[in-house]
């Protein structure tokens, strides 16, 4: 029986299938329309209403495709200039989740109803306490492709199209004229950034306020090799490796067919993955190789498929420059993300002429730098939807600094 306050995963709803010739439809329509299941609303600080919006959008491979974002508005539009434009729906900020995985069932729509599950929600719910609608996409699409670059930043555009749309019909609080941003950080900083780049070309008509991107995966490939063997975050790997051959079954195939079949580390518990969660996976293949679940070791794991895909889905800075406000921060002792990864690509969009600040902390790592860099995002959203510019708004700034906030999210 259906318990109105526990939803249907993603694989079971209904909602979440391909509406009839969707494919006719432009990327960012609306196709489907409803109030968020369950009690999300409850679940979420600062949450008065959810809602449900699957869309038309486009995947790595250019094809027509859709996917489904949620939009939470906040419980009071505060009348003040406090933190700018927190009266009256003025300001959307579209929040993508590092939910890392190549489990459908793992998409923020669904994933959000467990707070547990997800360390970011604190970014979510601080943002609606400031008067700010949020809107979280799935931006992995229907078949989970953690890591594709084109379909994470397009999947991200298309969802603020479908929420811009959304509300010239329905009355949900959030005015037309409204300011919007995008922010993401770690996985969530592969879907922010993409779209920041595509922008220009893929949704010219779109001004976006500001984004910002923390935690940067500038070049996908470093991190995988990175935290392929002995690390905390080796269960990345699998599910990149899954999400990257979603939406090309050759390569998926191909990566298949690498893998050992017997043995304690056989393709039955890679596999597994497909049926994970980022803490899942994370878990299940702590401190391992992941090279040994293949026939030839990392031959295997970076073939010449994957590195293919890497290097047309996962490398930042080839699609465009950000036309607008950009705020990016980063430990320099980021484990996962290499710091001179980030630092190269802001070398290039500042001789390019984008408009940037650079903060690198000097504290923590990766994990803390997601709690370090939670108030310094949201004063900077509040400038940026405010009625001056943002202090950045002109040229490029990169600073060296020491930020320890406690107010921001953990990971456990």
């Amino acid at each position: 029986m259906f318990d109105p306050f526990c939803p249907l995963p993603p694989s079971k709803d209904p909602f979440y299938t391909a509406p009839r010739h969707f494919q006719a439809a432009s990327p960012g329509n609306a196709l489907r329309f409803r109030v968020a299941p369950g009690n999300l609303s409850s679940i979420l600080a600062n949450c008065s209403a959810a809602y449900n919006i699957l869309y038309r959008t486009t995947d790595a491979a250019n094809k027509p495709s859709w996917a489904v974002t949620t939009l939470l508005a906040p419980k009071t539009a505060i009348a003040d200039s406090t933190h700018g434009s927190r009266n009256s729906g003025r300001a959307l900020v579209s929040y993508q989740i590092p939910y890392d995985s190549a489990f459908v069932d793992a998409s923020p729509s669904f994933l959000m109803y467990d707070p547990l599950q997800n360390t970011t929600l604190l970014d979510i719910t601080a943002a609606l306490g400031r008067g700010w609608f949020v809107n979280v996409p799935d931006y992995e699409g229907p078949l989970a492709a953690f890591g594709l670059g084109l379909q994470e930043g397009h999947a991200t555009l298309d969802s603020v199209r479908a929420v811009l749309e959304v509300i010239k019909k329905v009355p949900l609080g959030l005015r037309p004229d409204t300011k919007y941003a995008i922010w993401g950080y770690s996985g969530g900083s592969i879907a922010s950034e993409w779209a920041a780049e595509l922008q220009s070309s893929y949704a010219p008509e779109l001004r976006f306020a500001g984004v910002i991107a923390g935690g940067l995966v500038a070049r996908f490939e470093s991190t995988l090799k990175l935290v392929s063997s002995g690390s905390a975050f080796a269960g990345l790997v699998p599910s990149a490796l899954l999400g990257l051959t979603a939406e090309f079954p050759h390569a998926r195939q191909d990566l298949v067919s690498r893998l050992k079949k017997t043995g304690p580390y056989n393709a039955t518990t890679f596999l597994d993955t497909l049926h994970m969660s980022f803490e899942q996976t994370i878990v299940t293949f702590l401190m391992q190789n992941i090279s040994n679940y293949f026939v030839n070791g990392a031959a295997d794991v970076f073939s010449p498929d994957i590195l293919d895909l890497l290097n047309s889905q996962g490398v930042m800075g080839e699609h465009g420059v950000p036309r607008m406000p950009l705020f990016f921060y980063k430990a320099i002792a980021d484990e996962v993300a290499p710091t001179p990864d980030t630092d190269a690509l802001v070398d290039k969009y500042c001789r390019l002429g984008a408009n940037i600040l650079y903060e690198r902390n000097k504290i923590g790592d990766h994990e803390t730098e997601l709690q370090n860099g939670h108030t310094r995002s949201l004063n900077w959203l509040s400038d940026i939807f405010g009625d001056g510019n943002s202090h950045n708004a002109h040229g490029c700034t990169v600073l060296n600094v020491s930020v320890v906030d406690p107010t921001g999210p953990v990971i456990a």
